[in-house]
């Protein structure tokens, strides 16, 4: 008997991880639709989506690795990134699966079925409070399937088919095992986003498109299947810690210290990672244990009871905001405030990639310290700019989109362009006359206010106004980039690095790069540019925002951060790793300081006034 696919290797676990990602992704609406335990916040697809994300993206920058390499670097991106509880339960199955391929260089079908197996155990380990009839149970028996789709053929393709079959009817019965869902007449959400993972794995493999299901007739929006039910507990708060240390507590240890202090406890520890995933009405007891415990890198508390009400009352945006990929928010925050990306373009030779979506900032610096030549950029067609707007305008009335400054690039003329070209209405333009955070945090106060029920012309005319009352200060640690550029001639750069000279650079009004100071010797930079900083910051601005972007010196900007904090108590104080278009034109070792006052009498318009700036 003839075998299709005999084995699974690194590339190829790679693939499938990021198909599964893909059709999570395209299904991640209907997921939350039918969230209704252990709360019903309507973010279980959200959350398995983003989890997934963060997989396909550590992947990528992986690139072709053995299968054990593969499956560790899969697993620990599902710990760094995990969301919500779902997305700790599929970290956690993804260890256990790593776990069980150890080094095999290839895994056939018997060795696929003993790793899902080994992923249900360790889901079901580490779980506080096992429940029948959620991810847990379909994982289990999808895990029982695998080892008889093993015995009945070595084929991957048939063994693949017949572990999806049998995951389904697991995820048909979760109703008959959980009361709430069948109240609510849904299957488990957590369970149907596993399905869906193993799903994608399969179209892959038939060679089926990845493409989202089509809108129910007649347009209507889905029912929300949880608007009618209680959760189970009533906490308020969604709680998530990051936290790394050399000598972290077990597990099992963490989520006994955590009972007093709320439920649906997960809590994965691998290596120098601690994640704690905890429902609780007091987020900052949680922060406080965990402090105890090693170095606290991120928290997260979300309000579950406002997210219900939302989802409750779901109704169509009437404000969205739209950036480009040159805006370095973080992925955390342009999700929460479901900010829209447009990507520029980065190539390197004869390769070509949409920035952030297949080029990671990670990747981009990766790739930069080998290449033979420095990369260019592009900005987006006025045809990609037409196809986002048009998206995001099927759920929204009006968008603002908050741009890379047209002093910098030829992004905010094709915007113009997609509006004209396209007969968009309702789209407002607004030149962030910046870059990198500068941009992003314009971007991010625009959906702050959409959230607060601002007007679209509202809101451009107010980042008008913020935008003349922001700025930034860049320096360069070398001057191969800025000459390409045509920002410094050969001779003043040769002269520069003789006297080992640093320059200082601002934005002015109109966006386009001026110099502001020149520095001789790298340790005296931070200094000069905190000067120069508390000069325009004279006298100290009530609300203040800072960013600081950097082009792979994450220690400098790091000191950068915490003189900024210590000194303006600011309301954000972003540190990001610049995207691949503004490491292009600065070069490694690159960073700048960007802040954006928010003090003053907010702009609003005449009703009747509009347009763009």
């Amino acid at each position: 008997m003839s075998v299709g696919i005999a084995y699974v290797d690194g590339p190829r676990l790679a693939r499938s991880f990021r198909a599964a990602a893909e059709w999570v992704a395209a299904g991640r609406e209907e997921i939350n639709r039918i969230n209704v335990f252990p709360v019903p916040d309507g973010d279980t697809g959200t959350n398995f989506t983003l989890t997934l994300r963060a997989v396909a993206d550590a992947l990528r920058v992986l690139g072709d690795a053995s299968l054990g390499n593969t499956a560790r670097t899969a697993a620990r991106a599902a710990v760094l990134g995990a969301r919500g509880n779902s997305g700790m339960m599929l970290a956690h199955f993804l260890l256990g699966f790593a776990e069980g391929l150890g080094d095999l260089p290839a895994a056939r079908a018997r060795d696929i079925a003993a790793a899902v197996r080994r992923g249900a155990a360790t889901l079901e380990a580490s779980l506080d409070d096992p429940r029948e009839g959620t991810i847990l149970t379909v994982a289990r028996d999808a895990a029982a399937a695998a080892e008889r789709a093993a015995d009945r053929s070595a084929d991957i393709e048939a063994f693949m088919q017949y572990l999806l079959d049998e995951a389904e009817v697991a995820l048909a019965h979760t109703p008959e095992l959980m009361s709430v869902l069948r109240d609510a007449g849904v299957v488990d959400a957590g369970g149907k986003g596993f399905v869906r993972m193993v799903e994608g794995v399969v179209r892959l493999i038939h060679g089926d498109p990845l493409l989202a299901a089509p809108p129910l007739a007649g347009g209507e929006p889905a029912p929300v299947a949880f608007v009618e039910v209680a959760a189970e507990r009533d906490f308020q708060y969604c709680t998530e810690v990051l936290i790394r240390g050399e000598q972290l507590p077990p597990a099992n240890e963490v989520r006994g210290a955590l009972h007093a202090l709320g439920g649906s406890i997960v809590a994965i520890a691998t290596g120098d990672i601690l994640k704690v995933h905890v429902h609780t009405d007091t987020p900052e007891a949680v922060f406080s244990l965990a402090a105890r415990w090693g170095t606290v890198e991120t928290t997260k508390a979300e309000d579950m009871r406002v997210q219900h009400r939302r989802l409750a009352h779901a109704e169509r945006r009437p404000v969205a905001v739209v950036t480009d990929s040159s805006a370095d928010l973080p992925d955390t925050v342009l999700d929460r405030h479901r900010i829209t990306l447009v990507p520029l373009q980065v190539m390197f030779g004869d390769e070509t990639f949409r920035d952030r979506v297949e080029l990671r900032p990670e990747e981009f610096y990766r790739r930069l310290r080998i290449a033979k030549d420095l990369p260019t950029t592009s900005q987006p067609t006025p045809g990609e700019f037409v196809r986002v707007f048009r998206d995001v305008l099927q759920e929204a009335d009006e968008i603002v989109a908050v741009l890379l400054s047209a002093g910098l690039s030829g992004t905010y003329q094709s915007a113009q362009a997609a509006v004209r070209s396209g007969g968009l209405g309702g789209v407002h333009l607004v030149d962030s006359a910046s870059a990198s955070l500068g941009a992003g945090m314009l971007a991010l106060r625009a959906a702050e206010l959409a959230e607060s029920g601002w007007r679209a012309d509202d809101i451009a005319a107010e980042l008008r106004r913020l935008r003349s009352r922001s700025g930034v200060f860049i320096t360069v640690d070398r001057y191969d980039n800025l000459i390409r550029s045509g920002r410094v001639s050969r001779g003043k750069a040769w002269l520069g690095g003789m006297l080992d000279v640093r320059p200082i650079l601002s934005l002015d009004a109109e966006g386009r790069v001026v110099p502001v100071d020149r520095v001789r010797g790298r340790e005296n930079v931070v200094p000069r540019v905190l000067s120069l900083l508390e000069r325009r910051l004279t006298p100290r601005p009530r609300v203040v925002r800072f960013g600081v972007a950097h082009a792979d010196a994450p220690e400098t900007a790091e000191r950068v951060r915490t003189a900024l904090v210590a000194a303006y108590r600011p309301r954000d104080c972003f540190v990001t790793l610049a995207t691949g278009v503004l490491g292009t034109h600065v070069g490694p070792g690159a960073w700048g300081v960007f802040y954006q006052v928010e003090d003053g009498t907010p702009t609003r318009l005449d009703r009747g006034q509009v347009g763009e700036g």
